[in-house]
């Protein structure tokens, strides 16, 4: 009787350097790819509109990628213990396989599928292959998880060069049993019926070979000056993997071989492989602080006064792009057009709407996971709640980013700005970052009417900062 393994496929849509995958196939005479769409049992945080567009090209991308060797993806939707049961036995798979996740609602979902296969006599075991260090694998003296990413990354430093080495993709699989039928990606509807998502088929290349290609992209252009240009929006000077990474397209550990295949050491390598760093940190605050996607992690934020009344203006302006407020405008249109956001301007965006608009964290939070292709959990909580001075490591309350000084800073040219902002296109460099203060004398064909060609600022930039700072006063002193 053949040996079958069921591989239960999520976020590791690749075959290199896929633990499941090599386990399964350990023995197998038939092999069972699975994607089971059951995005319920993700709640409160279903993928958003932009992930889905992700997800199914990944699919597409993976599918292609195993019918080329021979075998197939098998999709499924429904819930998944009951699916991956009506699988085994149309298969006669004796054992299943997967690679972790770490979002809170799945690790519990996950726990159970495990116990219950088990005890329905499956071979069934998990591994990982998102991080390149477990969860909990590094925590502090005492045993706790850190809190701090400087510690914790010189801790994780010496950890590297243990790392096993990559798994290679197989060259061959064996086939898909006899008689398991399955649903065409079309059947999920995860592409928008109104076609919003023209910019994202511009940008984006989802899957295993897109991510390889934007690897060696950035390895042979950005990755050289890589500390001073990752934070220049205008130019093309970070790697864009974050979506790869997060769908599991191309994992971590494979990031850093490749780079020390190449040879490449240095400050430019050692800041970009930091980064990665900081992936790991958010996911592991993120497992020992599993209420932190709604709740900040400093106790005192729960009674931060954010703005009363009528708030809801005020955001939608923040999310259309519409503040008046030149920066913040470009990377929000960015956002909407790409799926995507410079990290620079992430922060600035995120530091307008939690300090000088003073709305909560949390309604950004989920704006972004509706509109980012990298939307991911652990990173998302950890960029919000560092950006409103409540979370781990966080920047203090009263760091507000200037959104004036920051465009001058890191677009100087205002080149980003022109871009995602064309009513600006013709404006003064001087006077491009804050077109409100600029002079009655500036040309006729370079001036802008504010309030009809481009929107006057929704905020007074420095008494929103006074009063950010009162509120922050009202709750400095608890806990």
């Amino acid at each position: 009787m053949p040996n079958t393994s069921l591989l239960w496929l999520r976020r590791d849509l690749r075959l290199a350097d896929n633990p499941a995958l090599a386990a399964a196939l350990e023995g197998a005479d038939r092999l069972l790819p699975v994607y089971i769409h059951a995005p319920e049992e993700e709640d409160p945080w279903q993928p958003g509109a932009a992930s889905r567009w992700w997800l199914h090209h990944s699919l597409t991308a993976l599918g292609a990628q195993l019918a080329e060797r021979g075998s197939r993806l098998v999709i499924a939707r429904g819930e998944t213990l009951g699916t991956l049961r009506r699988l085994i036995q149309a298969s006669g798979a004796g054992s299943c396989h997967w690679n972790r996740v770490y979002d809170p609602a799945l690790i519990g979902r996950d726990t159970r599928i495990k116990q219950a296969l088990r005890a329905d006599g499956i071979d069934c075991r998990s591994h990982n292959a998102a991080l390149l260090f477990e969860p909990w694998q590094i925590k502090t003296g005492a045993g706790e998880p850190y809190r701090v990413f400087t510690p914790y990354w010189r801790r994780c430093q010496r950890e590297l060069a243990r790392l096993p080495a990559p798994l290679p993709a197989p060259g061959t699989l064996p086939p898909v049993p006899d008689g398991v039928d399955g649903l065409s990606v079309e059947v999920l509807d995860l592409l928008p019926r109104i076609p919003w998502d023209a910019g994202l088929r511009e940008r984006w290349r989802p899957g295993e070979a897109g991510a390889r290609e934007l690897l060696e992209r950035f390895i042979d252009g950005a990755l050289e000056g890589y500390q001073d240009g990752r934070d220049l929006p205008a130019r093309a000077g970070t790697s864009r993997l974050s979506p790869h990474l997060h769908f599991g397209e191309i994992g971590p550990r494979q990031i850093v071989a490749r780079l020390a295949a190449a040879g490449l050491t240095g400050d430019d390598a050692d800041a970009f492989v930091r980064e990665l760093g900081w992936r790991e940190f958010s996911h592991q605050l993120l497992y020992h602080f599993p209420q932190t996607p709604d709740t900040p992690l400093n106790p005192r934020f729960a009674d931060f006064p954010w703005r009363d009344g009528d708030t809801e203006p005020l955001l939608q302006a923040w999310q259309r792009g519409r503040t008046g407020i030149p920066i913040v405008d470009a990377g929000m249109r960015e956002l909407w057009h790409t799926g995507w956001m410079h990290n620079r301007v992430r922060m600035i965006v995120a530091s307008l709407l939690t300090k000088n608009l003073r709305l909560p964290w949390q309604s950004g939070a989920r704006w972004f996971w509706d509109t980012l292709v990298d939307a991911d959990l652990a990173n998302n909580t950890q960029g919000w709640q560092w950006s409103a001075g409540s979370g781990a490591d966080a920047a203090p309350y009263f760091r507000i980013f200037n959104p004036v000084r920051q465009g001058e800073r890191f677009d100087p040219d205002g080149v980003y700005v022109r871009r995602w902002c064309p009513e600006l296109a013709q404006m003064p460099k001087k006077w491009l970052h804050q077109p409100w203060a600029a002079p009655a004398d500036v040309p006729r064909d370079a001036r802008v009417n504010l309030g009809r060609d481009y929107p006057r600022p929704i905020v007074d930039l420095a008494k929103t900062r006074a009063e950010a700072l009162a509120a922050y006063d009202q709750i400095k002193d608890q806990g």
